[in-house]
């Protein structure tokens, strides 16, 4: 048989060629291009993202604050201070006209519409002041109370508002100066924001209470959805038989992680509250809620990451007489943990952002106190949000964008604590 020689050999010198490679090399820089200009796309639009909500978000964690000074003796709160004293202290605060108080007082200082200058919550504060110290009530003092919402805008150099008028603004950013000019107005930390639920009033509402929602309800998801996708994922691909029924289930599988997450909100409100009759707006609603979107990508995760395990390492296991079940805790698993772990962090960032499924199950109810248990009425930080950013008061637009950065900030706590232990039990072969 005849070597065969090819009648046109290729003349790498010919200019056909050298074009042709220059066209493959020009391809080549603009394919690379065309991967760094999408690289630098997505940075700058998250860098967009980041400034925005820092920069919107920040003053939501502080507060304007106006010193008002109130004359306790001069009022006729209570008919005797002796009843702070005993077990009616409770009773007669409770009875204490505090909100006329502090307005008569604000009048007082700042004129009729002083009022006007003190957030509709402020007393609370007082009241709060001559519970803890009853000798309050003996003379005048100057408390450093939540300014109004008119006011705090001010302090920022605008007064925002569907109904106010241009002079109207302009009167209260003068107003305002006049103040500072006087050592009235300060801004501080606000720690409302930090302790508070929900409220009707912008300059009470704080984010304590969607914050420990969401953690009860991560922790419910994260201990049904973890164990029972681990564990769908060691049968599937070590134990299940190759059959009709396994294709359909892992078909099945693939499919409900592609399903929306308001179906899964439609499943957890004819399962587990018209069926089984569990409380509304629970957290271990929301959690058993959230585990049926996130196992899915778990069990996906997790049969990739045990696929991804060489069959040497086995094989090598095998030949030293370890029995299956040996194998695959002693070598196996922890070989495939850190893309275990991957997949969980996927699947717990997109339950931390869902909003649709946890509308559905009752979880949008105005929540004043924190939840002390799994069973307590709760709400979480994405529907916190999307419930503020439907109020027409303009003091809840940068509380948003502060609940935002709560919500980024827990985001990242948790994929932090979450590649922390996939790199530490992480092993290589």
């Amino acid at each position: 048989m005849r070597d065969t020689v090819d009648p046109t050999p290729t003349d790498w010198n010919s200019r056909a060629m050298q074009k042709r490679i220059r066209a493959r090399y020009r391809a080549e820089k603009r394919f690379k291009f065309y991967g760094l200009f999408a690289v630098l796309l997505s940075a700058g639009f998250l860098a967009f993202l980041l400034v925005t909500m820092i920069s919107n978000g920040a003053r939501g964690f502080t507060q304007t604050q106006i010193a008002v000074p109130v004359n306790f003796a001069a009022s006729d709160l209570f008919l005797e201070s002796s009843s702070l004293e005993g077990d009616g202290a409770a009773q007669a605060l409770a009875g204490a006209d505090f909100e006329g108080l502090v307005e008569e007082a604000a009048r007082e200082a700042y004129g009729a519409d002083g009022e006007d200058l003190v957030s509709p919550a402020a007393w609370l504060k007082v009241r709060e002041a001559v519970s803890d110290d009853p000798e309050l009530l003996n003379g005048e003092q100057t408390f450093w109370l939540q300014a109004s919402t008119a006011l705090d805008f001010a302090s920022r150099g605008e007064v925002k508002g569907r109904q106010a008028q241009r002079p109207e603004r302009q009167a209260m950013m003068a107003r305002y100066e006049r103040l500072e000019d006087a050592d009235r107005v300060r801004r501080s930390l606000s720690q409302n924001f930090l302790v508070n639920s929900d409220s009707s009033d912008p300059t009470q509402i704080g984010i304590w209470g969607a914050l420990k929602g969401s953690l009860l309800t991560m922790i419910v998801t994260l201990a049904i959805a973890f164990p029972i996708g681990v564990l769908s994922a060691v049968y599937l691909e070590e134990y299940a038989p190759r059959n009709r029924w396994t294709d359909m289930i892992e078909v099945s599988i693939n499919n409900l992680a592609a399903v929306p997450s308001i179906i899964f909100g439609l499943l957890g409100l004819a399962v587990f509250l018209n069926t089984f009759h569990l409380p509304r707006s629970a957290p271990i609603v929301g959690g058993l809620t959230l585990a049926l979107m996130t196992m899915p990508v778990i069990v996906i995760a997790g049969r990739n990451a045990i696929k991804s395990v060489p069959p040497s390492i086995r094989d090598a296991a095998y030949g030293v007489g370890a029995s299956p079940v040996q194998v695959l805790s002693h070598h196996v698993l922890p070989l495939s943990l850190p893309g275990i772990l991957t997949g969980t962090i996927i699947g717990m960032s997109r339950a931390l952002g869902e909003t649709a499924p946890l509308l559905l199950i009752g979880m949008r109810a105005f929540v004043v106190e924190p939840p002390d248990g799994f069973t307590d009425p709760a709400t979480v930080l994405p529907v916190q949000i999307f419930l503020w950013s439907d109020e027409l008061d303009p003091g809840f637009v940068e509380k948003t964008s502060a609940a935002i950065i709560t919500l980024l900030a827990f985001l990242l706590a948790m994929n932090a604590i979450a590649i922390w232990l996939r790199n530490r039990y992480e092993q290589r072969w």
